[in-house]
């Protein structure tokens, strides 16, 4: 198994359902900017959105992986009674939770934005939209389990492949209601249930070699399911710390006018290379590491763990310093047209800015979580994320009324990198891994490769200044043309220097 070669097959197809998601929010800020409908759709996906990226990316294989693996690895058939039992336990308790939700859509709006019930308008809107968009968590959710189905069979391209439906939906539906002239948000919140759907038929497509669902209503629990019920709580809640932080963070925006949109736009900006160097890495990392434990291949484990570290801080780091350097850059070219103010292209950009800072630690989490939950240990990075998301909440509680919507990123940043700390000072007592002189040497090289990435980055942006303005028509090709260099220089100098090149992620 090649680390880099797998994590790079996961990284292009999430590149490109990213890339499709800037087009989407694109033309979502083209067509509603920072309104009260940009407001009440944002909270209306948030909910569901951040179900998807809980379920979806990592956080439910991570109980889900080693307990199939290790059901599958006695014989096929123990391994189809143990999914097929998920499967329809997951089915029954996520159609009950959508009935709840649908009832008491009211109240649930009010905990995830309780500064809309100030504005009746914005709150009836955000009600109406999010019992449209919360039946997708149902198909997602289930996608999710079918996608680490294959992740164990160490298929990771039909996975990583199969969100794409969701943008390309939402981008129909927008370009649709406007061409008809409908309500758009409203025809958003429409497309988010739908390209549910169409993801969850995809992956079984994909999936029926491996495995294919029988339904069957059975509510007795074998040891294995509660085993498995038990490390999944906890396996969402650490995992997915990141999404759980802006959850927390749109709550709080909420009682600022325009800031749950600055939150949104800034965090699907860095969202992609989170997928890559945090999600994409501990998704091929869990199921292979997961193995290698189970076997007890001690050097093959810390080898593999070393070079997790090392590939997530080669994407992370250049990509963290390149998007606080261009920030305001960034998100003019982006999102700078029609309804989108240049007003909003400050306080986005300023958000952004504080989440750059965040994007190793945001990256680091996923990998070093994966650590643990390949040993089936899911308490010790449950208590990390805790203890991660009271310190962001107390933060953004405490100095909201003083500084705004920008504390939020600010705590975010500060919450996990905290958490960073305390993961490497946990495994350092544990013992459970060794690092590598070589390590420390390519994380100096990777520092080295961003220090001259940003120095000719800065220099670029400053001579191109007057076409990356505001009002410049095409100030989104010299950003790409910007971006595209500098990406360039940064994989020319490691691969001078021996760090991103296929054959060191050779793992036998």
């Amino acid at each position: 198994m090649n680390l880099l070669s797998s994590t790079s097959v996961f990284g292009f197809y999430t590149l490109i359902s990213r890339v499709l998601g800037y087009l989407r929010d694109i033309l979502i800020a083209i067509f509603l900017g920072t309104t009260i409908y940009a407001d009440a759709f944002f909270v209306a996906f948030r909910l569901p959105n951040t179900f998807r990226r809980l379920f979806a990316e990592g956080t439910f294989n991570a109980a889900f992986i080693p307990s199939y693996a290790k059901a599958n690895l006695k014989n096929k058939k123990e391994g189809k009674i143990f999914a097929d039992e998920v499967f329809n336990l997951l089915l029954y308790i996520l159609i009950f939770i959508i009935i709840i939700v649908e009832i008491f859509t009211p109240v649930v709006v009010y905990l995830i934005a309780p500064g809309f019930f100030a504005e009746s308008e914005k709150l009836s809107l955000a009600v109406e939209f999010t019992r449209i968009t919360f039946p997708f968590l149902l198909f997602v959710s289930l996608s999710s389990m079918l996608a680490g189905i294959l992740n164990t069979n160490n298929k990771f391209a039909a996975a990583a492949a199969a969100p794409i439906a969701l943008n390309i939906v939402l981008i129909f539906s927008l370009l649709l209601a406007f061409n008809l002239e409908l309500n758009i948000a409203k025809s958003l919140s429409i497309g988010v249930t739908f390209s549910g759907i169409v993801q969850f038929l995809i992956l079984i497509f994909f999936t029926k070699r491996f495995y294919f669902p029988s339904l069957k209503i059975s509510f007795k629990l074998k040891k294995n399911i509660k085993d498995f019920f038990q490390k999944l709580l906890p396996s969402i809640f650490s995992a997915g710390i990141t999404q759980i932080n802006i959850l927390v963070g749109t709550i709080i925006a909420s009682f600022q006018t325009g800031a749950v949109s600055y939150l949104y736009y800034a965090d699907r900006i860095y969202q992609i290379n989170l997928a890559i160097a945090g999600i994409a890495v501990g998704t091929v990392v869990l199921p292979n590491l997961s193995k290698k434990i189970k076997e007890n291949n001690k050097n093959s484990i810390n080898i593999l763990q070393n070079k997790s570290l090392e590939l997530s801080l080669a994407l992370s780091l250049p990509a963290a310093f390149g998007l606080f350097i261009a920030s305001k850059e960034i998100v003019n070219s982006l999102f700078g047209y029609g309804s989108f103010t240049q007003d909003d292209v400050t306080n986005t950009s300023l958000a952004l800015m504080y989440f750059a800072l965040g994007v190793p630690a945001f990256a680091l989490i996923k990998v070093l979580s994966s650590f643990y939950f390949a040993r089936d240990n899911t308490k010790i990075p449950f208590y990390i994320s805790f203890f991660s998301m009271i310190t962001n909440v107390f933060i953004s509680v405490v100095f909201f009324k003083e500084y705004g919507f920008i504390i939020i990123p600010i705590a975010t940043t500060l919450s996990s990198w905290l958490s960073v700390l305390i993961y490497f000072i946990f495994f350092n007592r544990s013992k459970l891994i060794i690092f590598e002189n070589k390590t420390f040497i390519n994380i100096y090289k990777i520092l080295f490769a961003t220090a001259l990435m940003c120095f000719f980055l800065y220099f670029g942006l400053v001579y191109f200044e007057d076409k990356l303005e505001y009002t410049y028509k095409f100030k989104l090709i010299y950003l790409l043309i910007m971006i595209g260099l500098s990406a360039a220089i940064y994989l020319l100098i490691t691969n001078i220097l021996g760090i991103l090149k296929f054959k060191s992620y050779k793992l036998k």
